[in-house]
């Protein structure tokens, strides 16, 4: 990767990174905090203040992809993060748990994470963006340790309340970020502009009728269902196994250095071999043993670490692979489109991993949870098995639906 390079994966993953840390910070002390609020004693409210924030990101996040296509990226993410700042201080300053309901609905609002991944696109080599993809993919996986470990002690000292405007300030912080350390795409305006300029609804239906296009989509539905099941799983199991939850840390620090010392050198191999295809099926087939050593190994500290380790080294690499070959598909001029489906999509996923992992998991205990998943990534290797193959970046074989 060149020295622009790095430095857009590296900007652009922290405001990615930022996104994702404002849905998941508050999740382990969100319930606890709830409670203090009126109108917070109802589960059912403050699980609507936590899954709100997913919803709206997966409801805008076509409309912020296809605007970015128009009038640029920079501009539209701008807007976006004052938004998400908005939001935040919203929260902050809430009486109720209508008003955090509402604050968080305005975080969801500011719906970047696809202008990010188009822009990275936009900044990158195709033979580079794996790379850069996985660096960006890599904060998800970042956001959930940094959630799990530092959330409820940061809580302690500043409150839920202080959580929110810390969010809201670095959000204003980010304004920096886009506008000094991320480079300009191409182009004077920011915008890529192609011949095709038609309507949102136009630029859809080309995205929807790919077939390859769908399914990739479908591929990132199931990782962030299951990965959002999962985390109603573990930090059950690793409790139950005799490890105090202020000291769970031990187990996700080391998991996700692991898994990146895992996943560096398998990525540099697939792209460099052109095994693109071989190396994203078997990273599907990894997340599926993952899930089935955590299933049998749910009462062992041990079994459970290794289970996450390879979890995360298939998670990884599959966050790389995928935005990678959605990036591969669209054409230049609906890349913010078209990453803006598979964004919604991503989200939706997190929504449909929460929502239905936690009646499965409160009618059926984890065991349930963990079949769940396992059944719905069988199903995506399934699908993903008709993959045609992927050649070198740049090569008439790179785009699945030219192969």
């Amino acid at each position: 990767m060149s020295r622009e390079e790095w430095r857009a994966s590296l900007s652009l993953s922290g405001l990615y990174g930022l996104r994702m840390l404002g849905l998941f910070i508050i999740l382990p002390v969100f319930a606890v905090y709830a409670e203090t609020l009126p109108g917070g004693d109802s589960q059912a409210l403050a699980g609507l203040a936590i899954g709100i924030y997913g919803l709206a990101q997966a409801l805008l996040q076509i409309p912020f992809g296809w605007a970015s296509d128009r009038y640029g990226r920079k501009p539209v993410m701008y807007i976006g993060l004052l938004i998400f700042a908005a939001g935040s201080f919203v929260a902050a300053l809430a009486t109720s748990i209508w008003v955090v309901i509402l604050g968080r609905l305005m975080q969801g609002a500011g719906a970047i994470s696809a202008v990010a991944i188009a822009l990275t696109a936009d900044l990158t080599r195709e033979s580079q963006r794996s790379k850069a993809m996985a660096i960006i993919g890599s904060t998800i996986g970042l956001a959930f340790a940094v959630s799990l470990v530092v959330g409820p002690p940061l809580t302690a000292r500043i409150g839920v309340e202080g959580l929110f405007t810390l969010t809201g300030v670095l959000a204003l912080a980010a304004l920096g970020v886009v506008r000094w350390l991320v480079p300009d795409p191409a182009g004077s305006a920011g915008a890529v502009r192609g011949p095709a300029r038609g309507r949102l609804v136009a630029d859809l239906a080309g995205v929807l009728a790919d077939r390859e296009m769908l399914r990739l989509n479908y591929g990132v539905l199931v990782l962030h269902a299951v990965l959002t099941a999962l985390f109603l799983v573990v930090p059950v199991a690793l409790r139950d196994a005799g490890l105090p939850v202020a000291d769970h840390w031990h187990v996700y620090w080391p998991v996700l250095l692991a898994s990146f010392v895992l996943m560096a050198p398998t990525l540099g191999w697939a792209e460099r071999r052109a095994r693109v295809r071989g190396a994203f099926l078997g990273s599907i087939a990894i997340t599926l043993a993952s899930i089935v050593l955590l299933a049998a190994g749910l009462g062992s500290i041990t079994a459970i670490a290794i289970a996450l380790a390879l979890f995360f080294t298939g998670f990884n690499l599959l966050e790389a692979f995928l935005p990678s070959l959605v990036s591969r598909l669209a054409s230049e001029s609906m890349r913010g489109t078209a990453i803006g489906v598979y964004s919604t999509i991503q989200f939706l996923g997190i929504f449909l991993g929460g929502a239905v992992g936690g009646v499965l998991a409160h009618t059926g205990g984890l065991g349930a949870v963990l079949a769940f998943a396992s059944l719905l990534t069988a199903a995506w290797l399934a699908v993903a098995l008709r993959m045609p193959p992927v050649g070198r970046p740049g090569s008439t074989t790179s785009h699945p639906t030219h192969a």
